[in-house]
């Protein structure tokens, strides 16, 4: 499922990281990466706040799409 279709409060664990070369190495260096969990914390006006590694980072829609999560 992606992270898009999550409600707030979700914690599991990332996938698979999809998308474009750009996104997928943005995502890598906020430690979006498979296997590592990831919690959606809340969603603002198509801005999701998540927690990686406990710090908080808050991407777009299309970023959320990208990331899938089990």
């Amino acid at each position: 499922m992606p992270l898009f279709k999550a409600k707030p409060g979700y914690t599991g664990h990332i996938k698979a990281v999809s998308g474009n070369e750009k996104i997928r190495k943005f995502l890598f260096t906020l430690g979006c990466s498979e296997g590592e969990e990831i919690t959606l914390i809340s969603i603002l006006a198509n801005n999701y706040i998540i927690s990686v590694k406990e710090s908080r980072y808050a991407i777009d829609g299309k970023m959320a799409k990208a990331i899938e999560i089990a």
